[in-house]
């Protein structure tokens, strides 16, 4: 048999502290929740066990705490963050079916002692998955510890354990007993370290074999002093740092067979915890449940779409559409449900009928190929439910019926999801009207899910000849620059391996290393960047990286997604990020570089179609235009109405310096400050940017706020206001939620109050980019225009244009997108055009 045991304490600490802070959308800590079960899933996958234990720590002493007062004292409390998710994941795990052990006056270490002793009585094999590094004294023959670290898990047998520290596994008790060990304060002896501490034992075998040799010569005067003062100690500290075999529990290896559990009660509870994907990897049926106390449900077969259909319907895709079922789109009207022919849906959409969809940007692409609008749709319970958690992976029906508690009218054996759909829809919709976020839904996000579903069926025109060649030139200069690195190093290696590079850098070449990690060397950028003024060679591989990903990433990946018509059609998804931006995939054309002259060259790729220019309009400064509106500061308004130089203007105030005075470097500076400031960054980090010593850029930084006093009280305030009620909002009422500023930890708080800071400002920003793409596009088509909007990438819009209509195209962009609000002080756009996106922007 073989017997998986947890360290169920070890790891959920590990997951809590491994992974962001995650919470459902009501601000439950779910973190610890969600690695643990990762952890857990993998452990089952990669190493198929008969039998698994999971063994906790109880809170009550334990006979090492009687023996030594100071026995973990150092150890701070469990952070309230985890403790709440304690009882949970013990729950989760009791309906799983797996059987848990702990035992009161004995640790979870003693437990997987115990537990390892008697499988191997039994025959069987041991796995141990810890992060604490005590169990390695447990291995033998017949148990493996499988010891968990930040970037991987370590397979600890007898053989990697001699390999590592020159002893065998018992002896590492021996070298504990000798160097203490901070973490669980045990003493140890004063002044012997790890290395001293594995030196003696490999000589002498023991902590007693040592104290039989104290007089060897090996032992140096001052340590044999400290060994003799101190053995009482060291003996102690033995007996501490012994795990025990002999724990009072259940050890027949039997006994920890998965049980049945009860799985409607963890997809449930899977549900309530927001974690779909997982209830998918318990293989758990999350469909919603009828009421205990509701009668049968009735029985519903779908059927075509009659003709002439009129009321609400609502409309979604079905997950398990039957074979050869095109789309696997159906429509539910009270209780009948439609199937929904490809050809069917372009009627429905522009019908009489009030069509609530879930996900309504691919019907809208279907209501536009067909020359339609989609005019009929109304709602879109994904976008919903993405407004109302943005948090969130994914946003399915299913998945978030449960999660909302919303029992099936109905069963519908070819449509699973029809019986609750409707319900689903309803009770997104009055949430939303909770919030105050239908306005949102109804005047920006649905009509934006048209606007990038035409973006998506048009697509970008490139010049796939230049690309080729650009790539062309590419392996060329890769090729030589590869030459020129081989030649400087001495011989040829692979440089994507960061090991073969370090080694070739600071074995081979001698260059000072920075930092090591667990597989060696480190070759980040950071470190790659200070290596510089080193040697020639740093600027040749970096370069190499930089071509590297040009190549890869760009030039084959936007040829791989060149369509048959020689455009580019990229995927925008609305519901991903938390700032409320749009994001682009396959490919990402949002991505495209533009800080390097190589990587804004691929820019010069993208091209108007035959007889049509491009019209690029970006807007100026726009989130220092929002905050200087948000902030109400005078002197920061000022500065945009009276069309300075906002960053100029900045630097004089701040240096005390006539504008005429100001120089780039100050400029820059300033520049610096202002994004700064908007981003949440303190001294420490415009130390950086700024390349000056950080008690300089706190200077700088009290300067700034000294000079817009109501910045740093709008700042203030908005951390205020985050805490009080959890979340952030934009100057729309989209709201995303901080769970970061309740933590405990310094780090994670900080983090959520940069993000409170400057959230309200990037939101807003997105917000009105996606209100001026909507007001752009609708303008477009009312006034019979040919033009066509291509592309939004953060703040720019990127519009094709015929010849003929370029200036009114020209007009019409810059007026829509400076009249989208308005506020304290006027957004500015400035329009380009041009044959390619990089001439004209």
């Amino acid at each position: 048999m073989k017997l998986l045991v947890l360290d169920g304490n070890s790891l959920l600490n590990r997951a809590f502290f491994g992974i962001r802070v995650l919470t459902t959308k009501d601000g439950r800590y779910t973190n610890a929740i969600f690695g643990f079960q990762n952890i857990l899933l993998n452990l089952l996958s990669t190493h198929s066990p008969d039998a698994v234990a999971i063994a906790w720590d109880e809170r009550a002493p334990t006979f090492r705490h009687k023996a030594y007062d100071g026995y973990k004292a150092t150890r701070h409390g469990m952070p309230e963050e985890l403790a709440q998710q304690l009882p949970v994941v013990k729950e989760l795990l009791d309906d799983l079916g797996f059987v848990q052990v702990s035992q009161a006056g004995w640790e979870a270490d003693d437990i997987l002692g115990t537990l390892s002793a008697a499988c191997a009585r039994a025959g069987g094999t041991t796995l141990l998955a810890t992060g604490d590094r005590d169990s390695l004294q447990l291995v033998d023959d017949k148990t493996t510890v499988l010891l968990a670290t930040n970037r991987e898990t370590l397979i600890m047998d007898p053989a990697a354990i001699r390999e590592k520290y020159g002893v065998e596994p018992l002896q590492l008790i021996e070298v504990k007993s000798l160097m203490g060990d901070s973490s669980d304060n045990i003493p140890g002896v004063p002044g012997i370290g790890e290395k001293t501490a594995l030196a003696l034992v490999q000589k002498f075998g023991s902590l007693q074999g040592v104290y039989e040799h104290l007089d060897d010569a090996v032992i140096k005067p001052k340590q044999r002093e400290r060994l003799a003062e101190n053995r009482e100690q060291a003996e102690l500290s033995r007996m501490l740092g012994t795990i025990r075999r002999d724990a009072p529990i259940e050890t027949a290896p039997e006994t920890y067979r998965r049980r049945p559990g009860d799985p409607a009660a963890a997809a449930k509870l899977l549900a309530n915890l927001e974690m779909h994907k997982l209830a998918a990897r318990w293989a758990l049926d999350e469909t919603p449940a009828p009421a205990a106390d509701a009668a049968e449900l009735p029985a519903v077969e779908a059927a075509p779409l009659p003709g002439g259909i009129a009321g609400r319907v609502y409309v979604a895709q079905n997950p398990a559409p039957a074979k050869g079922e095109e789309g696997g789109w159906y429509a539910v009207q009270g209780q009948a449900v439609y199937t929904l022919a490809k050809a069917d849906i372009p009627a429905l959409l522009d019908s009489g009928a009030e069509v609530w969809a879930f996900d309504a940007k691919p019907l809208y692409r279907l209501a536009l190929e067909a020359g339609g609008a989609g005019q009929s749709i109304r709602f879109d319970g994904k976008l919903a439910a993405y407004l109302l958690n943005p948090s969130a992976s994914d946003y399915q029906v299913a998945p978030l019926a449960a999660e909302y508690g919303v029992a099936p009218q109905f069963s519908c054996e070819s449509c699973p999801d029809a019986g609750v759909l409707a319900a689903l829809c309803g009770t997104l919709a009055g949430h939303l009207d909770e919030q105050g976020q239908h306005r949102l839904l109804a005047e920006m996000e649905l009509p934006l899910a048209r606007v990038l579903a035409d973006m998506e069926r048009i697509g970008f025109a490139v010049d796939a000849d230049g690309i080729r060649a650009f790539g062309e030139s590419l392996r060329g200069e890769l090729d030589g620059i590869l030459q020129r690195i081989y030649t400087a190093v001495g011989y040829e290696f692979n440089l994507n391996s960061p090991q073969q590079l370090g080694e070739a850098l600071f074995d081979k070449l001698g260059l000072p290393p920075r930092k090591k990690n667990k597989r060696g060397y480190s070759t980040d950028a950071e470190t790659l960047e200070s290596l510089r003024p080193y040697s020639e060679v740093v600027d040749d591989i970096l370069k190499y990286r930089t071509y590297a990903k040009l190549l890869s990433t760009y030039v084959e990946g936007l040829l791989k997604a060149l369509g048959p018509d020689g455009r580019i059609h990229s995927t925008f998804i609305q519901t991903e990020a938390r700032t409320g931006r749009i994001s682009s995939t396959e490919p990402n054309l949002q991505n495209i570089p533009i800080r390097t002259e190589l990587g804004s060259r691929l820019r010069g790729y993208f091209v108007a179609g035959a007889g049509m220019t491009l019209v690029d309009a970006d807007y100026s400064q726009i989130e220092l235009r929002i905050l200087a509106h948000i902030t109400g500061d005078e002197a920061m308004q000022h500065a945009f109405l009276s069309g300075a130089d906002i960053h100029r203007s900045t630097a004089a105030k701040i240096y005390h310096l006539p504008e005429e005075n100001i120089t780039h470097e100050l400029r820059s500076a300033a520049k610096a400050i202002n994004f700064g400031i908007m981003y949440g960054k303190g001294a420490f980090s415009l130390s950086r940017d700024l390349n000056v010593p950080v008690k300089e850029a706190d200077a700088f930084l009290k300067t700034y706020l000294d000079t817009f006093p109501k910045v740093d009280g709008y700042m203030k305030d908005c951390i205020a206001h985050a805490r009080e009620k959890g979340y952030v909002e934009t100057l729309f009422g989209r709201r995303r939620p901080l769970p970061e500023l309740a933590s405990s930890n310094f780090q994670v708080r900080s983090s959520g109050e940069r993000m409170a800071r400057n959230t309200p400002i990037q939101g807003t920003a997105a917000d009105i980019i996606k209100l001026a793409m909507v007001h752009v596009w609708q303008r477009l088509r009312d006034e019979g225009l040919h033009a066509r909007l291509l592309l939004q990438v953060h703040d720019e819009l990127i519009v094709e244009t015929p010849l003929d209509e370029v200036e009114r195209v020209k007009a019409l962009v810059k007026e829509e997108m400076e009249q989208v609000v308005q506020y304290e002080v006027p957004l500015t756009a400035e329009v380009g055009t041009g044959k390619t996106w990089l001439e004209a922007h």
